[in-house]
């Protein structure tokens, strides 16, 4: 009763958590640029998705969160314990390097970002972005740097208000929103499972599971569900919320990105998009520099959410397969090939903006790795979170099975239908 009187007089926001986070940073600058060349693309015409992906992401989330919560470990923690180590290695070892393609084009999406609003070398604001990022992960405790993560995510408000400055036909947009109009060609299915691939992404199951544990470690009152199941009803009832709040957050602000841009440059004729910089800057001869001001900042507060996101659920997935303490609340010196494997991860990241990699390119490589992990992943989820030697005598909601293993058979057969169409 004390967590419940505390929660309800803390407010919405101190209630919310791992899973607000995690919903945020799904919006990264990578996936700006997802649903920019969407809305080009397409127009109005795969808005839907964001309702189709939307139930799909916050059940294997919560899977994902439950995990974390009910064992006191996190996803890499817990394959390490039940499965081969070979699999594992497998699993960590695709998702490490598909974070470091994706936290290079991220900080490259961020130097472009604050060239565009202020002028300077691209290469010189990324470098900054990316060190001033890796620093406060390092030497600020996770339980203050999770707050300044949470206000962050304001900055996704900023694709809300692209919408209200340009005019929408909302008639014709709102339609298309709630009646699907898809093509079985490659050219849909290929949007398909790119929007299925931003929006269900591996290393956000990681990093939610985690962050549940990191939450037990700086609470002194809370102990892993398995341990101490009567707490469980309140606990999953939390996460509950907190996810489907996060991820319908996420949903909501690409939803908004689709339909600024497809309200926009859609409409002018533009019909492709390479990045979310460019995105940005095509925005303000059409838009006005309002739009694109709004459009540009939000990249780079998008950024600074996604990196700790992606460098921290790739330290965590080694530091937890490798046995080693793994903790942002730890200082550096305790958990030294934790803080090593996140900082080599943005390091790499920002290597391949300096080697002038094309982050862009780089991206479709990122995106195969994970449309190949993420439906095993899915599965492997799905089974710790249905396993009782796993997760004691605390049982998912029947609606979050559900949702997860239907999660799980969509994403296997986008996979298998990015392999079919990309080999040909």
């Amino acid at each position: 009763m004390e967590k419940k009187s505390a929660d309800t007089q803390g407010g919405l926001l101190k209630s919310l958590g791992p899973g607000l986070i995690t919903g945020a940073s799904d919006d990264d600058p990578s996936g700006i640029a997802t649903y920019s060349q969407v809305g080009a693309q397409f127009g109005f015409g795969m808005l839907w998705t964001m309702l189709f992906s939307y139930p799909l992401m916050s059940g294997i989330q919560e899977a994902s969160a439950d995990i974390g919560r009910v064992t006191g470990r996190g996803i890499a923690g817990n394959l390490r314990r039940n499965y081969p180590r070979s699999l594992t290695i497998i699993v960590i070892t695709i998702l490490v390097l598909a974070n470091t393609i994706n936290l290079g084009a991220d900080i490259g999406a961020m130097g472009d970002a604050v060239s565009l609003i202020i002028g300077g070398p691209k290469l010189l604001w990324a470098s900054l972005l990316a060190l001033g990022s890796l620093l406060l992960q390092v030497f600020v405790p996770y339980s203050k740097y999770v707050s300044v993560l949470k206000w962050l995510t304001l900055a996704l408000f900023a694709y809300v208000a692209t919408v209200f400055i340009i005019k929408v036909p909302w008639p014709e947009a709102l339609m298309k929103t709630v009646v699907p109009n898809f093509k079985f060609d490659a050219e849909h299915i290929t949007a398909l499972v790119a929007i299925l691939g931003t929006t269900i992404s591996p290393y956000l199951f990681f990093w939610q599971a985690s962050q549940e544990v990191e939450e037990i470690r700086t609470d002194p009152d809370e102990k892993p569900l398995k341990k101490h199941p009567e707490r469980a009803a309140y606990q999953i009832k939390r996460i509950s919320k907190d996810t489907f709040i996060g991820m319908g957050f996420s949903n909501l602000v690409a939803f908004f990105i689709i339909l600024s841009v497809a309200a926009t440059l859609n409409l002018k004729g533009v019909h492709d998009i390479q990045s979310s910089s460019q995105a940005a800057e095509a925005l303000q001869p059409v838009a006005g520099k309002f739009a694109f001001l709004l459009f540009t900042i939000g990249i780079v507060g998008t950024g600074l959410l996604a990196i700790p996101v992606l460098a921290g659920s790739a330290a965590y997935a080694v530091g937890e397969a490798m046995g080693w303490p793994s903790s942002l609340e730890r200082p550096p010196l305790q958990a030294k090939g934790f803080y090593f494997t996140l900082s080599l991860a943005i390091l790499m990241g920002l290597g391949l903006n300096l080697a002038h990699v094309n982050t862009i390119k780089a991206l479709y490589w990122a995106a195969v790795l994970n449309g190949l992990a993420a439906g095993p992943i899915m599965i492997l989820t799905m089974l710790m979170a249905t396993n009782p030697k796993i997760m004691g005598q605390i049982k998912l909601k029947t609606r979050t099975v559900i949702l997860g293993w239907l999660a799980t058979a969509v994403m296997i057969a986008a996979s298998v239908m990015m392999i079919v169409f990309w080999g040909k």
